[in-house]
């Protein structure tokens, strides 16, 4: 196989996030989880990195192609965070330090209304580019879009209250909860319904129209992910002293059990002779 095509072969194992509103996502997702007391200029310098090279991987993949609503607003508001940070009086520096999380999870869930809003979740222009254009303005297709923007603003939203807590009533920007657990929480829950719900709509379409193809998935795979992260949720409150010993082994207790329950197969399953 030549260089170009194992380049193409990457390529399409990679379509799947390349083409996916996830990837827009991660510069806002770098800023809420790395900025901090002392980060501040890491954060901003990972989003704007990300930001800048998500705009240059979305032109090669796609010349000639319009820039999408996420892409802009990454680049666009990095970019005056960054000024921002330079000019920034060491005051207003500590300060952008502690609620720059909280402003940007803030930004994002304005962008996501906002998108809504003018009737252009900002999903639609990443699914568009995965689906032929007959399926565009169907009610189906429409919908699926607003849930899942409407989701990643609910995520970005309960990751802007939960620092806010730690900033504003706890007083502990790096509070182990406030600062990480549940934010990443969030983030994980609308990663996996940017996933699954997709899922979920295709297979009622084909059940609806009698044709074949793979059942709905199940609510415990969108739930899955979450479960599983109770168990290093768990290690973490042991390891830091994040909270009692026994709330930490409950966690890792009933992760670990809820995993496995979510992960047995139902009874109907053996009867499918391994065919969807």
């Amino acid at each position: 196989m030549s260089l170009g095509q194992r380049e193409t072969a990457a390529g399409g194992r990679l379509s799947p996030v390349l083409d996916s509103p996830v990837l827009g996502m991660t510069p806002w997702i770098a800023m809420s989880v790395l900025v901090g007391p002392g980060r501040y200029e890491l954060a901003v310098a990972t989003a704007l990195a990300l930001a800048v090279a998500i705009v240059v991987i979305g032109r090669k993949r796609h010349p000639g192609g319009s820039l999408k609503i996420l892409e802009i607003a990454d680049v666009v508001f990095f970019a005056a965070m960054a000024v921002i940070g330079i000019f920034a009086s060491p005051g207003t520096l500590r300060w952008l330090e502690n609620y720059s999380g909280e402003v940007s999870n803030i930004a994002l869930l304005v962008i996501a209304l906002g998108s809504m809003a003018i009737r252009v979740p900002f999903t639609l222009q990443y699914a568009r580019e995965q689906v032929p254009r007959k399926f565009w303005n169907t009610p189906g297709f429409l919908r699926t879009n607003y849930y899942i923007t409407g989701v990643w603003g609910a995520a970005f939203g309960v990751a802007a209250i939960a620092g806010a807590c730690g900033d504003l009533v706890l007083h502990n920007s790096n509070n182990l909860w406030t600062g990480w657990i549940i934010q990443i929480a969030a983030i994980i829950v609308a990663l996996q319904f940017t996933r699954w719900y997709p899922d979920v709509v295709r297979a009622r379409a084909r059940r609806e129209q009698g044709l074949p193809g793979p059942p709905e998935p199940p609510v415990s795979d969108l739930l899955l992910p979450l479960v599983g992260y109770l168990t290093p949720v768990g290690i973490l409150v042991l390891a830091f002293n994040a909270g009692p010993v026994w709330l930490g082994i409950a966690l890792i207790v009933v992760g670990v059990l809820l995993v496995k329950s979510l992960n047995r197969p139902s009874p109907a399953e053996p009867d499918t002779g391994g065919h969807a």
